[in-house]
């Protein structure tokens, strides 16, 4: 166990969603990794060989999902299992639990005495705030449709009492301690997810471009920056992938906009060092690619909603950036048009960015675990 951690817990275990690459979430769970380096680890699947070393190492235990037809790569398609798979785990002997959670995991039933500790990216997205995004009548049929809404009903109403099973509550941001509350009326901490801060650092500043780094898919909403960068004719280098790149090609106008796909992280260190600002429009839970720009000195011109109103300073000497209010290319182009590099110190930008390391993480979750052992438990 980790030095940082005093509890006299003689049994540890993580809790996982699933085990299937390595974005954010999963950085959150290297670094809980770190903190307890002999804990047993859950998870509703796990694909052997897509997460990072210090994670596959564990001694891990997938639920019964991995067990029915093609559960290890179509789980997602037996989402309204999930709460039988989670409450099936038998956590019997662990004194602490410690779950990561965007989705179902954080429903496990713990021992009587044990502490529960979730730190939560998102109440599940699929039934709450945007059930609307996955049971459209674009999408699916309406009998698929009718069904779908049966599940969500039944898995938000298991989500609100599996949320009672948690001892204490970590946000990712104030964003999400916001829905914590108005979802399941719990409250919680505010700790943001640790980002590997020192592999960044301040360039030249030598580009010509705005940058936007995103999944492209329509709720990153990536189509207001490619409509504002061709209507003011400036150039735009989008890094990402994904369902909607096709229209946004054909939305782009001009030669502006370039569509390079997902980089290396030696390439996209390059793209941030070097453009002009980070364009960030979409509404995210916290979003780690404004931090990410920040720590290469590179201002972030963000929607002024959800996370990034935790990780972009807008105001007096510390500012790191610039946000517009409506969601329209308009909004955007008021501020890109007028929008003056010289204006931003790229060494006080990379500082916003430096409260976000993986070592303040470790420290305040090493904290908040050692004050809930002797006050919430």
């Amino acid at each position: 166990m980790d030095p940082l951690i005093t509890i006299p817990a003689r049994r540890v275990a993580l809790a996982h969603d699933w085990l299937t690459g390595m974005r954010g979430g999963e950085m959150v769970l290297m670094e809980l990794c770190k903190l307890f380096p002999s804990a047993d680890l859950y998870t509703i699947v796990h694909i052997p060989g897509t997460v990072s070393p210090l994670i596959e190492q564990r001694r891990v235990f997938e639920s019964a999902i991995v067990k029915l037809p093609g559960g290890r790569r179509k789980f997602r398609s037996y989402l309204p299992l999930f709460p039988w798979a989670v409450e099936g785990f038998d956590m019997r002997g662990y004194d602490l639990i410690v779950s990561s959670s965007h989705c179902a995991i954080k429903g496990l039933i713990p021992s009587p005495g044990a502490l529960h500790l979730s730190y939560l990216h998102t109440p599940m997205r699929y039934v709450w705030d945007m059930r609307a995004d996955y049971l459209g009548s674009h999408k699916i049929g309406p009998v698929a449709r009718a069904v779908a809404g049966l599940a969500a009903h039944y898995l938000r109403n298991w989500d609100v009492v599996a949320s009672s099973r948690v001892d204490q509550f970590v946000a990712n941001s104030n964003h999400v301690k916001n829905r914590i509350w108005k979802y399941y009326r719990r409250t919680s901490k505010v700790i943001y997810p640790p980002v590997d801060i020192d592999q960044y650092n301040i360039g030249s500043r030598s580009g010509d471009f705005f940058l936007t780094v995103s999944a492209l898919v329509p709720y990153k909403r990536v189509d207001l920056a490619v409509e504002a960068c061709s209507k003011l004719g400036v150039r735009l280098v989008v890094v990402g992938d994904g369902p909607e790149r096709q229209n946004l090609q054909r939305m782009a106008k001009g030669k502006k906009v370039e569509f390079v796909g997902w980089q290396s992280p030696e390439e996209l260190i390059k793209l941030y060092q070097n453009a002009i600002a980070l364009l960030f429009p979409g509404e995210e839970d916290f979003g780690i690619t404004p931090v990410e720009a920040q720590a290469c000195g590179t201002p972030v011109i963000a929607f002024g909603q959800g996370g990034a109103l935790d990780t972009v300073i807008t105001e007096g000497e510390n500012r790191s950036g610039l946000f517009f209010h409506e969601q329209t290319p308009e909004a955007m182009i008021e501020l890109m048009k007028d929008f003056d590099l010289s204006h931003f110190n790229s060494e006080v930008v990379r500082q916003n960015a430096l409260r976000f390391s993986r070592d303040t993480f470790r420290t305040r979750m090493a904290e908040l675990i050692n004050w809930s052992w002797d006050n919430v438990k």
